[in-house]
């Protein structure tokens, strides 16, 4: 069939391989009722059979963000904040103090719900970045990391693409470390608010809706790049095609083939993704706070 499974969960793409090619490397482990699997992709045949560059992907499936209770919701902050100081350590080759400097970019329109969980997220942060340039003192006393933040907006907004106005940013701000976070788009419903993958490989805005923009990579921008993605849409002809599969209908005629590629352009979201968005955007926050500002 040429209709192609939509999905920016390296996980996913790596479950739907019948034969999973050597260049992988993928564990799975149960942590009370997180399910966190992590995929590191060697080579670029690999990176070419799955769709991902090659590089870490961790994801973390813990039931809907709205829904969680508070210790669950206290475990994930804590693993979150854990894998990203783990790859702050890995890419920058020393643990996150107070002489890192750690630039997030909230990517994402703020305007429309479903692609709002980066925006938000910088909105819920508290940046430092200020205080060692004009509160030594009290910055120090902090013992936390420099953090600046910036929500750049899309295209549509600003008529400047987002990797230049990043480039701008960075090229004054001059960080250790990027982290970028986004919406994504997931195969599978039952993955929607529920899970968040991080990954040592950077982002390509706009992905989860379709709108593929230049992507913010350590070699776009020439610093390492953290991104943070949660799944909030589904492409709907990703989902009857999933849906098809389910039901073991495997081969479709033409015509079905053609409404499928007709729905590629749609995409759907829970109905709740405006307390979804808002919740997972406060983890996130949370679990950045705790790694760069509360954790050190």
């Amino acid at each position: 069939m040429d209709f192609r499974v939509r999905s920016d969960l390296a996980c996913e793409n790596y479950r739907d391989l019948k034969q999973p090619p050597k260049g992988v490397e993928c564990t799975t482990e149960k942590l009370g009722r997180l399910m966190v699997s992590r995929l590191r992709i060697k080579d670029d045949e690999a990176a070419e059979e799955l769709g991902k560059p090659c590089g870490s992907y961790v994801t973390v499936e813990c039931g809907y963000f709205h829904l969680m209770g508070e210790r669950d919701r206290a475990l994930l902050v804590k693993l979150l904040t854990g894998e990203m100081r783990g790859m702050s350590e890995r890419l920058c080759g020393h643990l996150p103090n107070a002489e890192t400097n750690i630039f997030v970019a909230g990517l994402g329109n703020a305007e429309m719900t479903t692609d709002a969980i980066g925006p938000q997220t910088v909105r819920h942060l508290t940046e430092t970045r200020h205080l060692r340039e004009h509160e030594g003192g009290l910055y120090r006393e902090l013992g936390c990391a420099s953090l600046s933040a910036l929500a750049p907006g899309v295209l549509g907004q600003t008529g400047i693409e987002t990797l230049e106005l990043l480039r701008g940013a960075v090229a004054y701000v001059r960080p250790d470390l990027i982290l970028v976070i986004d919406a994504l788009a997931a195969r599978s419903c039952v993955r929607l608010a529920s899970t968040v993958q991080i990954s040592d490989v950077g982002i390509v805005p706009g992905s989860g809706v379709g709108n593929h923009r230049s992507a913010i990579t350590r070699e776009a921008m020439g610093v390492p790049v953290i991104s943070l993605g949660v799944p909030t849409v589904v492409n709907s002809a990703t989902l009857v095609w999933d849906a098809l599969s389910e039901a073991g209908i495997c081969e479709v005629g033409d015509s079905l083939q053609r409404v499928l590629k007709t729905g590629e352009s749609f995409f759907v979201s829970p109905k709740e993704c405006d307390v979804i968005t808002r919740e997972a955007s406060k983890i996130l926050s949370e679990a950045i706070s705790s790694a760069f500002i509360g954790g050190l």
